[in-house]
């Protein structure tokens, strides 16, 4: 499938698919929408908690693995264990023309983006001391999810305009059920279609304000009644 590197809003890069009409990440801003819904709204939920895993479902070019450990790299009393799952893996020459230098004020930026690019597939790789990464090459259909259990879901598939097979039921109920007591899911996502299947299968939704350019994203809490 062609891919196209596209600059966005706020002069980040992403990739567009032609074939779906679709981009990587909000044209408004690729960076500041991962900031926005996947670290204020997803991962800085977890102040309390000196252990988080997550998963990742649309693994993409690494943008939100990297914001997360990076966010919790001066916190060494915080560890994290961190999933991504991606169909269709980006080649090395896609990975380097990502380049989110100008938007990410870190001198840690690239080691750690180098050290994500690179890490073998399907491995648990130490990226710092307290972030662990395992890239996973698989359809979300076929992952085992029996095996795991998450606090945070990054939920970061194309929209549903482009691939409503990614925004059907019956792939957020192994989801729910792969999500601890009290965990969330977090996505730009606010098709009301969408939000109705949360609340079917059981989650508690809640529509926050979203990133530049989209009026709201979803927040779903799963909340065990005893």
């Amino acid at each position: 499938m062609k891919r196209e590197i596209r600059i966005t809003r706020d002069g980040s890069p992403t990739l567009y698919l032609p074939e779906l009409d679709e981009h990587y990440h909000s044209t408004h801003g690729a960076v500041q929408e991962a900031r926005h819904v996947f670290i204020e709204n997803g991962l800085r939920t977890f102040t309390n908690k000196d252990r988080i895993t997550i998963l990742e479902v649309g693994f993409g070019s690494g943008l939100n693995a990297l914001l997360t450990c990076l966010d919790v790299q001066f916190n060494p009393e915080i560890s994290i264990e961190y999933v991504g799952i991606e169909s269709k893996p980006l080649n090395r020459e896609e990975l380097e023309l990502l380049d989110y230098s100008a938007q990410i004020n870190d001198s840690a930026y690239p080691i750690i983006m180098e050290k994500i690019n690179t890490a073998d597939w399907d491995l648990l790789v130490n990226i710092t001391p307290n972030f662990n990464l395992i890239k996973t090459h698989s359809e979300i259909q076929k992952f085992a999810f029996s095996s795991h259990k998450f606090d945070l879901i990054y939920y970061d598939a194309f929209g549903p305009r482009a691939q409503r097979e990614m925004w059907e039921k019956s792939i957020f109920e192994p989801l729910y059920t792969s999500l601890k007591e009290n965990g969330i899911l977090v996505t730009y996502c606010a098709q009301g279609q969408f939000k109705r299947n949360l609340k079917e299968i059981g989650f508690s939704v809640e529509s926050r304000p979203g990133p530049p350019g989209k009026r709201e994203m979803t927040v779903a809490k799963k909340i065990v009644n005893i």
